[in-house]
């Protein structure tokens, strides 16, 4: 292509804000579009719904950032444990991404998470029970942030007390914004994750319980399907997928809500509306922003432009979801929206495997906080919300008020 690549201004508080103008005119000005993204990298942005569900499918298109020419993106990788990083199913390709997500896709089953629902439900109810009589919170730091992490240390086994180091260290990885990310504090922390996994796994396996490390560790003692590596990568990639794309979600939802009174009453009168909703919360403000890296095996033509060999393809899963192509009034937030097959959890082999865990938490802890909290109003101007920079969107806080009795 003969243009410059457009810079995603994430130094600009405007655009991390509301980057969807500056999406639209990508949009507009064609189906793929060099940018410079996040951290100073440089990707083809695939920005169309079409083109989108195509490339997601198309296995030309890896998953391993090993085949990427750039070698900026395998140096950003924590130092010292780049491979083991690299072995878990999200950076991977069949036929290992076959193996590994066969092994841990029987907890992630629609089943197996509606079983979930009566606590997750009840971590929910305690979580409001802490801030109901005060009147006043922070429903990221407060309310959307733990829920997640709670559930997902359950499923896993994780103790109570290891959670917040957990959590911290995620943080210290995968929290990016416009500048490149210190190597030094995420080689620190993928160390101290790192070592807190060997120790896990050990005690685990020193008495296994009833949650999915220990199955997992079973399924590589007993049938030798998961070498320690990969072990280790499986751990650390439930754990940090498991909690920071539903804080994004929950997040987004409530804010999305509060910015759209007619929507938030219209909910707070039909409940019923809620699976719908959080589709279209996904849809119109999702928790990946603007997409899904890829990265070419060989020369590639989307949409009629060609991608070169090793370069990163960034399926705009953020912008595709508001094409007018696909969704009718994409601008618009529409909680009855009914044709919402959005692109927020991606498609094809790589669909999100905590798809369904994502929902049931976005629905109960929205639904249960739109019951709890009356009159739920943000505590500052709109404007003054700060979002995260790059790669994970939704909102650093949620300053709240509310007040008891029921809603209006």
């Amino acid at each position: 292509m003969s243009q410059q690549p457009v810079l995603l201004p994430y130094a600009d508080p405007a655009f991390v804000a509301d980057p969807f103008p500056l999406y639209r005119q990508l949009r507009e000005d064609g189906p793929v579009r060099r940018a410079v993204i996040a951290g100073g990298l440089e990707a083809w942005l695939v920005t169309r719904y079409e083109d989108g569900i195509v490339a997601l499918s198309d296995p030309r298109l890896s998953s391993d950032v090993r085949d990427a020419s750039d070698p900026r993106l395998l140096q950003r990788l924590p130092a010292t444990e780049r491979e083991s990083v690299l072995r878990n199913m999200l950076r991977s390709d069949p036929p290992d991404h076959t193996r590994l997500r066969r092994l841990v896709s029987n907890a992630f089953t629609a089943r197996r998470v509606a079983e979930l629902r009566p606590r997750v439900q009840a971590i929910t109810d305690r979580l409001l029970d802490a801030i109901v009589p005060v009147g006043h919170a922070d429903l990221v730091e407060d309310f959307a942030l733990p829920l997640p992490v709670t559930v997902i240390s359950e499923l896993l086994g994780v103790p109570v007390d290891d959670r917040h180091d957990f959590q911290r260290w995620t943080d210290d990885m995968i929290l990016q914004g416009a500048e490149p990310p210190d190597p030094a504090r995420m080689d620190a922390a993928w160390r101290q994750m790192h070592s807190y996994l060997i120790r896990l796994l050990e005690a685990k396996r020193a008495r296994p319980g009833d949650d999915l490390l220990s199955a997992l560790i079973a399924t590589r003692d007993e049938e030798n399907r998961l070498d320690e590596d990969e072990l280790i990568a499986m751990a650390f990639l439930l754990l940090v997928a498991g909690y920071i794309t539903t804080v994004n979600l929950i997040g987004s939802g409530i804010a999305a809500l509060l910015a759209h009174p007619d929507q938030l009453q219209m909910l707070r009168k039909d409940p019923a509306l809620l699976p719908g909703a959080i589709e279209e919360f996904l849809r119109y403000d999702g928790p990946v922003s603007p997409g899904i890296a890829r990265f070419a095996r060989e020369d590639v033509s989307i949409a009629g432009v060609t991608i070169p060999r090793g370069a990163t393809v960034l399926i705009a899963s953020a912008i595709a979801d508001r094409d007018p192509a696909r969704f009718s009034e994409p601008d618009r937030l529409d909680i009855t929206r009914q044709d919402n097959a959005h692109l927020a959890f991606g498609h094809g082999i790589h669909y999100c495997l905590g798809a369904p865990l994502a929902r049931l938490e976005g629905q109960i802890a929205i639904g249960t906080a739109l019951r709890r909290l009356p009159h739920l109003t943000l505590a500052v101007p709109p404007g003054e919300l700060r979002w995260r920079p790059g790669g994970l969107r939704g909102p650093e806080r949620l300053p709240v008020t509310f007040t008891s009795g029921n809603p209006n």
